[in-house]
């Protein structure tokens, strides 16, 4: 099958799915695009999705998504099934970043994703408007990674990210998984709002390294992350715990919920003032760790399992 451009679809754009539901072999069903850059679902780490009322079932995972000139545009992933069939809610990945990835993985083994280094949020109307943006269109960066490729360019807080290599970005998941896109090492072109005005950058993402620290082999659920004592990183006065300085994206506390900059205040109900506190806290043992953080002036809590 000759490759499309899953950039160039839109939504009602006529798709057919073809596979194996429930071992029927060469099953083809038609549909439409009822969605783009669907996030959010918790099935896998980057989410770029392609939502499709096109006909998927059980056997389907793996198969085409062809648009109506025969061309791939998706492979077929994952469905919303509350009863277990299909309600016309289907999930493709696009084949722009299959395409990207497998160049990634024949050339080097493996995927070498790039980090640029800062931690976004969607940009609500409220701070659309504080930041004087007349749009609620992008990621605002509110904080960046010190020494990261981010900070070396001249990143700061505050400012919105709108574009990458001209690709919009419109929230806090679209920048994050247009960056997973790219390669370690590779130069991006970065389009962001700073007081109103427009500007762009070249930046020189990094590679994922990683993530050593203090605590990580207390046990395997916290592998990956990086925590800080908060008087270390001159945080603030009378805040007690610890924070998650570096959080890797292919850690279970990744998948669970943690990002970086969450300050962690309880483990499996404990108060946590120190890393020494994290120790006496988390045994090796423990099947599941349940973590009281706080994220900006927002309490939640968080399962590791």
């Amino acid at each position: 099958i000759d490759p499309g451009d899953s950039d160039a679809l839109r939504v009602g754009d006529f798709v057919v799915a073809i596979g194996n539901p429930f071992g029927l072999g060469q099953t083809a069903t038609s549909g439409i695009i009822s969605a783009l850059g669907r996030s959010g679902l918790n099935i896998e780490d980057y989410e770029d999705f392609i939502q499709t009322d096109a006909s998927i079932n059980q056997g389907n995972s793996g198969g085409a998504l062809v648009n109506l000139r025969g061309e791939l545009v998706g492979i077929n992933t994952a469905i919303l099934a509350p009863g277990g069939g299909n309600i016309g809610i289907g999930f493709a990945i696009p084949i722009n970043m299959v395409q990207l990835l497998t160049r990634q993985i024949i050339e080097y083994g493996e995927v070498r994703r790039g980090r640029l280094g800062v931690i976004a949020q969607n940009l609500t109307p409220e701070l659309a408007e504080a930041l004087g943006i007349d749009t609620t269109r992008g990621a605002v960066i509110a904080q960046v990674i010190p020494d990261s490729a981010a900070d070396d360019a001249g990143l700061q807080e505050g400012d919105v990210v709108v574009a990458v290599n001209e690709r919009e970005i419109v929230d806090a998941s679209s920048l994050r998984n247009t960056i997973g896109l790219f390669r370690a090492d590779e130069e991006i072109e970065v389009s962001f709002l700073r007081d109103g005005k427009r500007q762009s950058m070249r930046i020189r993402i990094r590679a994922i390294e990683p993530v050593a620290g203090q605590g990580l082999k207390i046990n395997k659920r916290l592998e990956g992350i990086r925590l800080a004592d908060i008087d270390d990183e001159d945080g603030p006065q009378g805040q007690r715990g610890v924070r998650a300085v570096e959080v890797a994206q292919t850690s279970l506390a990744w998948r669970a919920g943690l990002r970086e900059g969450d300050l962690i205040i309880s483990v499996n109900k404990q108060p946590i003032y120190s890393l020494k506190d994290v120790e006496h806290a988390v045994d090796e043992n423990d099947a599941m760790l349940l973590l009281n953080v706080v994220r900006g002036n927002t309490g939640l809590f968080i399962v590791i399992r």
